[in-house]
């Protein structure tokens, strides 16, 4: 990769940062869109966007935990089991082909989850334990198979469900990523034993992105317009890669 295109890209990882912290999320899917429409392989988007995902969700964790719309008892039952599943998930190696469609399928499914955005469900219900536990696990493994967080399937499940209302649906994700992230790069570490210096050189527009947009998304930023660009790059992205060779 050139210099013109590491800079193009380093400014568009920022962008994806920032606007997908302010609505609680890390960013995987949007950093594997425009990874994906710069022509990187996906053995080298996979890893790279966990490294990103870890370093923005941390900074939303905290943010939307400051501004008081964490809630323990409704993030634990979820995370319990996704995050040995997430390692398990980091550490299968999918053939190229078969890894293409997984991240593509993610993509599409992001895209339709923006699109079809929510307000606040009026009243709030309340799952049960084993339903979390369950449901945690898959995602978990989901999301270290495809280099995501899983936190684009927690939350639309989270408000479709009605078991969290907007920002605790963010804030409950946004810690869901954090360790979810870390357990699929470590699984993905412990199975090659290299990660992409790509996560490294891209880290500080992801640190500038995440710092700004959570702290804006944590404190009433409008998100409706974004959710809609974010779900058209998506949806671009996701076509690439599963109808193109």
């Amino acid at each position: 990769m050139d210099a013109a295109h590491l800079v193009l890209l380093f400014i568009a990882v920022g962008l994806i940062a920032f606007l997908y912290s302010s609505v609680g999320h890390a960013g995987a899917s949007g950093y594997i869109a425009v990874m994906t429409l710069w022509g990187l392989a996906p053995t080298v988007i996979r890893p790279t966007a966990l490294v990103l995902n870890i370093l923005v969700a941390s900074i939303g964790a905290f943010q939307f935990w400051r501004a008081g719309h964490f809630v323990w008892k409704l993030f634990w039952p979820f995370a319990l089991l996704s995050i040995p599943a997430a390692y398990f998930g980091g550490y299968l190696q999918p053939s190229a082909s078969v890894l293409r469609i997984l991240i593509g399928l993610v993509l599409l499914f992001s895209a339709v989850r923006l699109i079809f955005h929510r307000n606040d469900p009026p009243n709030l219900l309340t799952p049960s334990q084993p339903t979390a536990i369950s449901v945690g696990a898959g995602l978990g493994f989901l999301s270290g198979l495809t280099g995501t967080g899983g936190g684009i399937f927690l939350t639309p499940l989270l408000l479709f469900c009605r078991w969290a209302h907007i920002r605790q649906a963010a804030a409950v994700s946004a810690l869901f990523i954090l360790v979810n992230s870390i357990a699929g790069l470590v699984g993905y570490f412990t199975k090659v034993r290299s990660i992409p210096s790509l996560g490294f050189i891209l880290a500080a527009a992801a640190i500038i992105g995440g710092i700004a947009g959570s702290h804006l998304g944590s404190r009433r930023f409008a998100v409706r317009v974004i959710s809609l660009f974010l779900a058209t790059v998506l949806l671009i992205a996701g076509t690439k890669l599963i109808f193109t060779r």
